[in-house]
């Protein structure tokens, strides 16, 4: 029998769209499948050596509101659903629900990004960061994590074309 393929593209680098791609990939490489990531425009912070730059924006996300990671059980099961007009002359309000979605996720027993990454790494998913995006943005190889590759959108398509399941992140 033929290895399945998952080819994903994820394009996204805030916190709460880190985890889809880290996920999907690691398991579907666990479940056998040759899979590949294609990194591109700000999915690229998501290979970056340090990810202390990504955060969840809750700016026009109408998904948001969470409940709270502390507090007593009252206080825990409100949603807090807060204006945008609030949430974007609130000093420091995407550095808190950044940190309120760390300490929910880790609460829950989910990985870290970091984690998932190297995971990802493990598994031998094949990373690949837009060649275009990188020049673009004026990053440079020792800006990323070791082990990627970097390639067109040619180097995706060779493999897209050849995948059993193709993933829009």
């Amino acid at each position: 029998m033929e290895e399945k393929k998952l080819a994903i593209i994820a394009t996204k680098g805030t916190l709460d769209w880190a985890y889809p791609p880290f996920i999907l990939a690691s398991t579907a490489a666990a479940l056998g499948y040759e899979t590949q990531v294609f990194f591109t425009f700000y999915g690229l912070q998501l290979l970056r050596k340090d990810l202390s730059g990504v955060k969840v924006s809750p700016l026009g996300n109408p998904a948001m509101p969470m409940k709270m990671p502390y507090g007593p059980q009252w206080f825990r099961d409100v949603n807090w659903n807060m204006p945008n007009a609030l949430m974007s002359i609130v000093p420091g309000f995407e550095s808190m629900a950044t940190g309120m979605m760390k300490k929910t996720m880790r609460e829950k027993g989910v990985a870290s990004i970091e984690e998932l990454r190297d995971l990802c790494q493990e598994a031998e998913v094949t990373m690949i960061a837009c060649q275009m995006t990188v020049d673009v943005f004026g990053f440079s190889p020792s800006d990323f994590i070791d082990g990627i590759e970097y390639g067109g959108a040619a180097t995706f398509f060779e493999f897209a074309g050849e995948s059993d399941v193709n993933l829009f992140v």
